[in-house]
């Protein structure tokens, strides 16, 4: 466990590291700071390689390659019901609630309609806000970077499911019969969570 703990630990500090220096190489006008901020860069990816499984390259590509004060990404994951099932989609051989990145044009509830259309066909109509969770907190492995996933409680307006380049399939499933989840994007935890919002009646926003 205190192994676990140590690895954990060190990817926090190598992602504060990497927020320093972003916000550093942001701000700065001096060229030796710069430097002195790009070498800090540097050493929080070679930490970050070497506690995750991802290659000094990727670690660069996913956490290394963004200018601006570092802030969250915001992912919007979809929760539809129908005949007190769940609405899940299928990529690469396992199950997660439809949804992907809000785009910079975009707000919570068009970027669920878009996503949701996109990998389901369907049209729908965002309800209410389910829960706001840290992904890192919540699902696996760790990202090097932080995500504010928002659960979102939709309804069906029309529509069936399409071949698209992200899905294969879509399928409602009981909290009794769900298939293998990605728990990159969608854990056993957080389905419950959705339906027991769809149940409730006064249902409260769940956040971290």
């Amino acid at each position: 466990m205190k192994l676990t703990n140590d690895v954990d630990m060190l990817i926090k500090l190598a992602m504060e590291l990497q927020s320093i220096a972003q916000n550093g190489l942001t701000y700065t006008k001096d060229q030796f700071d710069k430097e002195r901020f790009e070498r800090v860069r540097e050493i929080s990816a070679q930490v970050m390689a070497m506690k995750t499984d991802l290659s000094i390259e990727k670690v660069k590509e996913v956490f290394c390659n963004e200018t601006g004060y570092q802030t969250p990404k915001i992912e919007t994951r979809a929760a539809m019901f129908s005949k007190k099932k769940i609405l899940l989609v299928k990529e690469q051989e396992k199950w997660s609630l439809p949804g992907g990145w809000v785009d910079y044009d975009e707000t919570i509830a068009s970027s669920t309609i878009k996503e949701v259309k996109e990998e389901t066909g369907l049209d729908i109509i965002p309800l209410r806000v389910i829960a706001i969770q840290d992904r890192n907190k919540h699902n696996s492995p760790k990202f090097a970077y932080g995500i504010c996933k928002v659960f979102m409680l939709c309804s069906i307006i029309s529509g069936s499911f399409q071949p698209n380049k992200e899905t294969t399939e879509s399928r409602f499933f009981s909290l009794e019969e769900l298939p293998i989840l990605d728990e990159n994007k969608t854990i056993y935890n957080q389905v419950r969570m959705c339906f027991e919002a769809f149940n409730s009646k006064k249902w409260e926003v769940i956040f971290d």
